[in-house]
């Protein structure tokens, strides 16, 4: 059974789809339980992504990378899930708003920050949400003040959910630069090195998913920064956000479908491995529909996923397909894994199952990159009705 074949994948993106089956296969999969049971960040794992060309490399080749586009990323992404969530988590955080630096920022930014991403001699992360504040772009608080004669933002507040908070050597950071009644002209993005003064992070406590990826709790006093570390023009920050999360959309609806596969290839196996009541449990017709109605809703999700993708990558109406394509896939590993799951029987709920593991993981994208509530607001908002 081979749910992520090529088929529906425009040709230029499946040399890269297989590079990632095999590197999953070699790299992620092997080690999955092990860092899942751990709760460890992969360096090794990402190293190892990184030596194979498979980390960062959406970024430009004028940069160093390979300059992957979202068809190529979303295939990436459907591969690595399948093997892990946690790890392809990580893998594909590493280079986290790298694009917008990469789209908006001047040179020496490039230069300065994005080059060593691209080149895999550094990490970064994309740090919006706080602690109190998840979805609302325009309701963020931390604050980054101008202080003209010292030639310095002033950063303060928290960042919360940030992957690579304590890892990476730099952030593109969302901040708050005015008050005025355009709530949503008041924000502006930053790079921020780590290293900073006043910069502190922590990892969050352990989660029930994706245990291998890490985020992290910012908190930032004073913070300083030159003040040639904005991002190309004040207030512009929600704009540039709006727009890189159509293209976030699309790749972690591959997260879901990734996630989906994986449960429906671990519940086809089980089935068709096991007796019960002296027959084999797949020769049930319950058992049976449950299958078919699992690998009807993945090719629904998958053919979704893969439409919005040229939708977006032309432009058309991106925010609505994004919204759709991140919802459904997303949601149908959710319910590919409670299926996955009921199928399996009392042995589901051992740890070292895989489909334990995945029905954890499936959890967690249906949160980020926007939830899947605020998704149907875009969803009806933009459908034109």
């Amino acid at each position: 059974m081979d749910l992520l074949d090529e088929s529906m994948i425009p040709e230029h993106a499946r040399a890269v789809k297989q590079e990632a089956r095999e590197f999953a296969a070699e790299h992620i999969e092997p080690n999955s339980g092990e860092y899942f049971e751990r709760g460890e960040y992969p360096w090794e794992v990402l190293e190892a992504g990184q030596d194979a060309g498979l980390v960062a490399q959406d970024l430009g080749e004028d940069l160093g990378g390979r300059g992957l586009d979202l068809y190529q990323t979303l295939a990436i992404a459907e591969e690595f899930y399948k093997a892990d969530a946690g790890i392809a988590l990580t893998l594909q955080l590493a280079s986290f708003g790298g694009e917008i630096v990469e789209k908006y920022g001047d040179e020496e930014q490039k230069k300065e920050y994005l080059r060593p991403v691209a080149e895999c001699e550094a990490i970064t992360g994309l740090a919006v949400s706080e602690p109190q504040t998840g979805s609302d772009l325009a309701g963020m608080t931390t604050s980054a003040e101008h202080d003209e004669e010292a030639g310095e933002w002033v950063l303060n507040g928290e960042k919360y959910w940030v992957g690579n908070a304590v890892e990476a050597d730099w952030l593109t950071l969302y901040a708050k630069t005015d008050d005025s009644e355009d709530r949503y002209s008041n924000y502006s993005m930053f790079v921020v090195p780590t290293d900073a003064p006043g910069y502190d992070a922590e990892h969050i406590p352990e989660k029930m998913g994706m245990r291998a990826s890490k985020q992290g709790h910012i908190f930032l006093e004073d913070c300083r920064i030159p003040e040639e570390n904005l991002i190309d023009s004040e207030g512009a920050g929600f704009y540039m956000l709006a727009e890189f999360f159509n293209h976030g959309r699309i790749v972690v609806g591959g997260h879901g479908l990734g996630l989906a596969a994986a449960a429906i290839e671990q519940a086809w196996e089980f089935v068709h491995d096991r007796e019960a009541f002296g027959r084999e449990v797949s020769g049930f017709q319950s058992v049976q529909h449950i299958l078919a109605d699992m690998r009807m809703e993945f090719e629904a999700a998958r053919s979704l996923n893969w439409q919005a993708a040229r939708k977006v990558a032309n432009q058309e109406q991106s925010g609505l397909w994004a919204a759709m394509a991140k919802t459904k896939s997303t949601e149908t590993a959710m319910e590919c894994a409670e299926r996955g799951m009921q199928l399996h029987g009392g042995r589901s709920v051992l740890t070292d199952r895989r489909i334990a593991r995945v029905y954890r993981d499936v959890r967690i994208p249906v949160i980020y990159e926007g939830a899947n509530e605020i998704q149907r607001n875009l969803i009806y908002r933009q459908s034109g009705y």
